[in-house]
């Protein structure tokens, strides 16, 4: 009987710092020792069903001290053995487990511009119910491997925290730039969403630690940049005044920066006349539509004998020298206004002009 008793059975001091730790054999000797800290509880498992449970404390396996454990007995090795699986489950709580990642593409009310949210952080993580942590998990997670278990964990955390600031924006409680001013209340809407998930688990989260909310780089800056613009043009009045002044702003950075060598005086005054040239320009009315420009190659004298246009009022061809002779004066039949010699109709009352 003493040979049989010295077999203890414990967690291990490399593994203590698990969330559950599994014996690695599920044929336990009777009369074994079986050694429960006073932050753990051991549980007898079989066939998915917890059947024994043990305490803190130095307990002998043995059907006579532990009468559950009568339904565990191999009769096949004459009763010296209990054939189940035995769970060591840690009560206190596990801080510092990490977590990040995506959380979703979302259109900021204000900017309505779509942004991506992403979250990193730790949060600790305890047992709740020990039995339905073992019942409920051990086909989800692998309940040996506690950062598969961890892992686990902080997945269902990302993913209630994923509906909780999702649903925050868009009722309009928080906006997407400010977020991290908003952690307080976030980490209590987060917390009560995942806990109510991890409930039919065994599992709770306490608390979160240091975490935060960002927006991807490219989208914070479009963000920023939206924002600046939407305050000037409410100081400037309208979107033209503005637009304006970022012209004239422009324009004073290249006379800054130009050969002039003015340095920031230079820049002023090319503000100052840029923005008065471009606000007069707004302001100016529009006059009438622009005729085209007359063609005057309808005056260019044309040689009778080189057939060479020349300019107008040439008395002689530019090409041969032959003597220009001066076109004949045309007027018209119905107002005796003189017209061009091209002319096909009068520009005063619209007759037709013979030979035009």
């Amino acid at each position: 009987m003493a040979w049989f008793e010295r077999e203890f059975i414990a967690v291990p001091d490399d593994r203590k710092n698990q969330l559950v730790y599994k014996w690695p054999d599920v044929s336990i000797r009777r009369y074994s020792r079986a050694i429960v800290n006073t932050d753990e509880i051991a549980l007898f498992v079989k066939s998915g069903r917890v059947v024994a449970a043990l305490g803190p404390g130095r307990h002998r396996i043995d059907a006579d001290e532990l009468p559950v454990l009568g339904a565990l007995v191999d009769t096949v090795t004459g009763g010296n053995f209990y054939r189940a699986e035995l769970y060591f489950i840690s009560s206190r709580e596990f801080p510092g487990i990490r977590f990040g990642g995506r959380l979703a593409d979302i259109v900021d009310p204000v900017s309505e511009q779509v942004v991506t949210l992403r979250a990193f952080g730790e949060f600790a993580l305890s047992v709740r119910d020990p039995a339905e942590l073992l019942t409920a998990l051990t086909g989800t997670a692998d309940l040996a491997d506690p950062a598969r278990v961890q892992s686990w964990s902080g997945d269902l955390l990302l993913k209630s925290m994923k509906v909780a600031v999702t649903q925050g924006i868009s009722q309009g409680d928080w906006q997407v730039l400010g977020l991290s001013a908003q952690l307080e209340p976030i980490e209590a809407a987060v917390l009560r969403q995942t806990n109510i998930a991890l409930y039919e688990y065994g599992l709770r989260i306490p608390r979160m630690g240091n975490f935060d909310i960002t927006l991807a780089p490219e989208d914070a800056e479009r963000l920023k940049r939206l924002a600046k613009d939407v305050k000037y043009i409410r100081l400037a009045g309208d979107f033209q005044r503005y637009a304006a002044g970022e012209l004239a702003l422009g324009a004073s950075q290249g006379f800054a920066t130009g050969a002039t060598g003015h340095g920031s005086e230079g820049g002023f005054l090319g503000a100052a006349l840029g923005l008065n040239a471009i606000q007069q320009q707004a302001t100016k009315p529009a006059g009438p539509p622009q005729l085209p420009a007359a063609d005057t190659t309808a005056s260019q004298p044309v040689c009778a004998d080189c057939h060479t246009a020349n300019p107008a009022g040439a008395r002689f061809c530019t090409n041969c020298g032959t003597r220009l002779a001066p076109p004949a004066a045309r007027h018209c039949p119905g107002c005796g206004t003189q017209t061009p010699a091209a002319a096909k109709f009068c520009g005063s009352c619209g007759t037709p002009v013979p030979g035009g």
